[in-house]
């Protein structure tokens, strides 16, 4: 009885003893793979997203995830256990990446072009930065992120889209929202942005982000982020590039120091677009665009119309110049003898031609 009950102590001291050599084996393990990730891995997936940085994207997935990892199992075999937890968070975290956005497009000339200054002068202080810069047909704001997993997901957020447009129109209440972006500001001196300017416009369109948020919650639709809407004009961003985040850690503000109050213009809300992050982006360097809900006149149509008018006046002061000048006694004197002289040598030389023969006959 003693020999059996010493033999049963010495196996259960050695599987705990396995048991503990696996768990440390696994720490081990677990820690050279943390150190061996490369750090740019996600910054390359996400460079082309439209986010402020990647705390963005962070705040989304932990809020995502974080309901779904409140209970974890007892771990019975405590290696094992860890590993696979570990796996299935990367898993959950992957899946619940943002990869669409609700985007107001900048279609204003007057934006794009001073935005368009500003970074040929940032360029031209530093050559590497060229490859952090915002193409002018991406330009935009976000209005909210949200993961979309499947073709009937992408649906549902369409038919979203759609029923915003009442509740939109609803706060504009028939009224024009004209935002000014005026002045540079930078996040921890990584992303480059023009501000919006605070007013009453400014408001509206914070509570248009919040209305559109509870609308796509409300259809199922895993959207919106942890921290408060902040609209901003990203035109810089070490992000798009791991290369560059390799060679500058920090942008300069002093590079765009002559431009930290500058006016840049004004956009008027005419359209709300669903666009995809990882999608082809379409010619014009605008994102893929699934769906659209347009408010108003375009601006687009604003700018056709205000051409066509300076191209009206041009003609009109044209033609009353022309006007004058056949008003004036001299100049119809001159075109009254000009026409009877033309008339006069063409009777000459038909006469001519008739007293010589036929005029056929002369060819």
């Amino acid at each position: 009885m003693s020999e059996d009950f010493n033999f049963f102590m010495l196996g259960y001291g050695l599987e705990n003893v396995q048991q503990k050599k696996i768990f440390e084996e696994n720490k081990e393990r677990r820690h050279q793979r943390k150190e061996t990730c490369p750090a740019d891995s996600v910054e390359a997936l996400m460079a082309e997203m439209p986010f402020v940085d990647t705390d963005i994207e962070n705040e989304f997935v932990v809020h995502a995830t974080s309901e779904i990892n409140i209970i974890k199992k007892r771990k019975r075999i405590a290696g094992k256990e860890l590993e696979e937890g570990s796996e299935r968070k990367k898993k959950k975290k992957k899946q619940y990446q943002p990869n669409y956005f609700i985007s107001l497009p900048i279609t204003n000339p007057e934006i794009t072009g001073s935005i368009q200054a500003v970074q040929d002068v940032i360029i031209q202080k530093d050559q590497r930065l060229s490859k952090a810069m915002v193409r002018s047909g991406s330009l935009h704001v976000t209005m909210l992120v949200m993961h979309l997993s499947n073709e009937e997901e992408i649906s549902i957020a369409v038919g979203a889209l759609s029923d915003s447009k009442h509740f939109v129109e609803g706060l504009l209440k028939g009224k024009t929202l004209d935002l000014s972006f005026q002045g540079i500001d930078h996040f921890r001196n990584e992303v480059g942005f023009v501000k919006l300017a605070e007013n009453d416009h400014t408001a509206i369109l914070t509570e248009i982000a919040e209305t559109m948020k509870k609308i796509f919650q409300e259809k199922g639709i895993l959207a919106g982020e942890e921290r408060a809407f902040k609209p901003h004009l990203t035109f810089m961003k070490l992000s798009k590039s791991t290369e560059l985040r390799k060679q500058v850690k920090k942008i300069d503000s002093s590079l765009y120091e002559d431009f930290k109050s500058h006016y840049f213009g004004d956009e008027i809300l005419h359209r709300l677009d669903l666009c995809s992050m990882l999608k082809k982006k379409q010619p014009n360097g605008y994102y893929y665009c699934e769906s659209s809900i347009v408010f108003g006149k375009s601006h687009e149509a604003e700018l056709v119309k205000e051409a066509l008018h300076r191209e009206t006046q041009a003609l009109l002061s044209r033609l009353n110049q022309i006007k004058e000048l056949l008003s004036s006694p001299e100049i119809r004197m001159k075109i009254k003898k000009e026409l009877f002289d033309d008339r006069h040598n063409s009777n000459s030389t038909w006469k001519s031609c008739v007293d010589s023969g036929s005029p056929n006959e002369q060819l």
